[in-house]
């Protein structure tokens, strides 16, 4: 398949080259894009450099199957009819087509058939950490319909990209050498903090990071499920945790909550709270999967399940997403 990669310098676009290699997706030709700062900077994959082009309105993709873009949503929204134009899947990873009615916001462990029906060629890419959060509540849905969520997210500096990533480390060199944390990605110093607040606050004093959880939730799911969100950045590099609590319509009891997990698609049940086995982001970066421990039975109220769950959300909340896609669509080409 011809493939190309809108926003190929970023850590998603990087992490879209690690995986299309790493999962061996058939690209027979590959293209490069990013805004003129980037262009002409060199890639390899599987052993051939590739020079990114700057991109530019016209017929860059004519030719191409599969268009992933993570340049944010004003470039998407620019250049989605470019991309489109001559027949190209658009997978977006950006919030500029999320929640449009006439394209399909996709998670594959949960409803991965709306991609199939996509009228204006976009798919949409959720938030990351919406995506992890569904895949783990897709879990317990297959055993009793999900009627709430309280969620609190403990997201890392790469959530706001690879120069927050330099940025933290910057920051803790900088406070242990005694001097001023340098403080541009984020709204206050992150080192030796937590934050919360991500994204910009709407009218509902929540954020849109926050909104996104509400809305895309009951997109994906098909469901009437309500979400409240709190989304904190904390002072790891990578990898996004989330502390969940759930009100399903029927009562689970935590041996059946965790052979949920167990069985349920992309997750990983680690779950031995007295030999110290529970998710954690610093273990868990590069890997794939949405990892779940902590599982209990809410104390305060009846039919509450609370869980703890894990997952890297530059691969799993984004790049991987995207190429599972991809591989969705080519397993029902015909």
């Amino acid at each position: 398949m011809v493939v190309a990669i809108v926003g190929a310098s970023g850590a998603v676009g990087q992490e879209l080259l690690n995986v299309l290699a790493q999962r061996q997706f058939p690209v027979t030709e590959l293209r490069l894009f990013g805004s003129a700062r980037s262009a002409g900077t060199q890639y390899t994959f599987l052993g051939t450099k590739y020079t990114v082009q700057e991109l530019q309105h016209g017929n860059q993709f004519r030719g191409v199957d599969i268009a992933f873009t993570s340049a944010g949503a004003s470039v998407s929204r620019e250049y989605a009819e470019d991309i489109t134009r001559y027949g190209a899947i658009m997978i977006d990873n950006s919030s500029a087509f999320r929640m449009d009615d006439d394209v399909p916001l996709v998670v594959p462990e949960v409803n991965a058939s709306d991609a199939l029906n996509r009228p204006r060629g976009i798919i949409a890419n959720p938030n990351c950490t919406t995506i992890q959060m569904v895949v783990a509540l897709q879990a317990i849905e297959n055993v009793s319909h999900i009627k709430q969520v309280h969620v609190s997210t403990y997201q890392a500096a790469s959530g706001a990209g690879a120069q927050a990533m330099k940025e933290l480390e910057m920051q803790y060199r900088q406070v242990l050498n005694g001097e001023e944390a340098t403080v541009n990605k984020f709204a206050y110093q992150l080192a030796y903090n937590l934050i919360p607040h991500i994204d910009v606050f709407t009218d509902n004093d929540y954020t849109k990071e926050e909104m996104k959880m509400y809305n895309e939730t009951r997109k994906i799911m098909h469901s009437d499920i309500r979400v409240s969100a709190t989304c904190v950045r904390v002072p790891s590099l990578r990898a996004h945790s989330e502390s969940i609590w759930v009100e399903t319509e029927k009562p689970i009891s935590t041996q059946d909550a965790q052979e949920a997990f167990r069985n349920g698609k992309g997750c990983v049940l680690m779950d031995d709270p007295q030999n110290k086995v529970y998710p954690m982001p610093l273990f868990l970066s590069g890997k794939d999967e949405v990892f779940v421990g902590r599982v209990r039975q809410d104390i305060s109220r009846e039919n509450g399940l609370t869980f703890w769950c894990v997952s890297d959300q530059i691969r799993k909340g984004a790049a991987l997403n995207a190429v599972q896609i991809a591989e969705y669509l080519i397993c029902h080409a015909n």
